[in-house]
């Protein structure tokens, strides 16, 4: 591997951290700092909390959509584009780090690891009863990182024909010498 084509990887590698730390920050603690005594905290009080916790939440697909869809707030509108928007990147980071768009950068692994990310964050959310478990959520959150990997999917294959291209000197690899 080249030292630019490494330096670069780190790089995406990095901002990839970043955009993970601010998820994190974003969906359990609203903005707000970052503070492990305070989760210590919440699991010190049970069981009881994940069970109301889930009680508060939204357990029935589609219930969510259904209501920003036949009320549409100013407030449901912005939880629907939300959910989608902030996973939107990490469909596109999943594509970039995986050599050649194999294993968790094709379809079948963005899918799965949006969905993953998002059971990690809502069933979070449950655990330290810091926010509202929603399986809609989960649905809006894997439909962001699937539609990160569709935006780049097409650059991608462009990106790799032009760079074919540049390596048969102009030619394409259907053109005779």
């Amino acid at each position: 591997m080249n030292p630019v084509h490494q330096w670069k990887m780190y790089s995406v590698q990095a901002l990839f951290i970043v955009y993970l730390y601010m998820v994190f920050k974003i969906i359990l603690f609203k903005f707000g700092t970052i503070d492990p005594g305070f989760l210590w905290q919440q699991l010190q009080r049970g069981p009881d909390n994940l069970i109301n916790s889930l009680h508060r939440g939204n357990l029935i697909p589609l219930a969510t959509l259904l209501d920003t869809y036949h009320h549409p707030t100013a407030n449901n509108l912005i939880n629907f584009a939300g959910n989608i928007g902030i996973f939107i990147p990490f469909g596109l980071f999943l594509v970039l780090l995986s050599p050649g768009g194999t294993s968790s950068g094709s379809f079948t692994g963005v899918l799965l690891w949006s969905f993953a990310l998002s059971a990690v964050l809502e069933g979070s959310q449950a655990l330290f009863y810091i926010g509202t478990f929603d399986v809609d959520d989960l649905l809006l959150n894997t439909t962001g990182g699937v539609l990160g990997y569709l935006l780049l999917r097409p650059v991608m294959k462009l990106y790799k024909a032009s760079s074919t291209e540049e390596k048969y000197n102009g030619r394409t690899q259907y053109q005779v010498p």
